[in-house]
């Protein structure tokens, strides 16, 4: 199939290219500011596409170029960045969302699936939260994401665009930068695997639902190919695992001898995290379309540092 991925030289995004790649598919990365990195030794099998977001025009040329039948909407400006720059997040986020939509509506694109994110929820909810909680975010990025479940469900009920939606935790693994708030689960991970010290910008005992990056690509893949006759919802929880990041912390000291990390707290990144959810209910992706974490904490670590000493991340 033809499958079109926004941000698609992202973590996520380059992650997901590769993963379909693999799998036969015809893969377009659309990006604002390509960085092939994580993608260099495939980049001349997969179509790129320099665009914005917040530039309807740019999507619409992509999706018909392209011959596009299945839209992955993983380009966003992360947690830490959309605080910080607000209207940057605002059209990025939420208008880019909306962009995307209409592309697919205008050309009868088979189905778009958009990752949301913990963020979508704020402070007050109890714990796991259910998948129909009130929503209520505390950051730009989170107000996005629950614009962009709401426009999708519109969409769906009014145009009938598949629109799909994976309401993710804080995915972890190689090549994740610090961009986003919850990036102090991949990097406490990461540095030490590949012999360098990393400071923890948030306290021992924050607590957040997280999920493995080869998790999180069978999660994209089992809601791709859910049965549509068994979807009550178009938007699902995934809950991961939820530790702490003392027990991160714990789980790398086992796998990766002398690994060194410091605790040392920042206000600011700490309230972010501080607003999200320490566990997602995913009792509906479960019992709707067979979803199943794979990997737990050490199972995580412990293939997440294998990755990165075998090919580097």
């Amino acid at each position: 199939m033809n499958v079109l991925i926004t941000g698609g030289t992202g973590f996520i995004g380059s992650h997901l290219a590769r993963f379909l790649h693999k799998k036969g598919e015809n893969v377009t990365l659309f990006d604002i500011e390509p960085d092939l990195g994580l993608v260099d030794d495939i980049r001349c099998e997969l179509g790129l596409v320099r665009g914005d977001l917040a530039c309807l025009s740019d999507l619409l040329s992509a999706v018909k170029n392209n011959k596009v039948e299945i839209i992955y909407h993983t380009g966003a400006l992360l947690s830490a960045k959309a605080e910080k720059y607000p209207v940057a997040g605002f059209r990025t986020n939420l208008i880019g969302t909306f962009n995307v939509l209409e592309a697919a509506r205008l050309f009868d694109v088979e189905m778009v699936i958009f990752p949301s994110s913990i963020a979508a929820f704020g402070e007050g909810v109890s714990n796991p939260v259910p998948n129909e909680a009130y929503q209520r975010p505390t950051t730009m990025y989170g107000v996005a994401k629950v614009a962009g479940e709401i426009l999708g469900e519109y969409y769906h009920r009014r145009f009938e665009v598949n629109f799909r939606c994976l309401r993710l935790p804080s995915v972890v693994g190689p090549g994740r930068g610090s961009g986003g708030a919850s990036a102090y689960s991949t990097l406490m991970i990461e540095k030490p695997a590949r012999g360098k010290s990393y400071q923890v910008y948030v306290g021992q005992n924050s607590r957040m639902p997280i999920l493995y990056i080869k998790d999180a690509l069978r999660a994209f893949s089992g809601l791709q190919k859910a049965d549509e006759a068994k979807l009550k919802r178009r938007v699902y929880n995934i809950g991961g695992i939820s530790p702490t990041a003392g027990e991160i912390a714990e789980s790398v000291r086992r796998h990766v001898k002398g690994a060194r990390l410091e605790f040392n707290p920042d206000r600011g990144m700490q309230e972010i995290v501080d607003s999200w959810p320490e566990a997602l209910d995913e009792t509906r992706a479960r019992e709707e379309w067979g979803w199943v974490v794979k990997y737990r904490l050490d199972d995580m670590v412990e293939d997440f540092v294998k990755e990165v000493r075998s090919f580097g991340g």
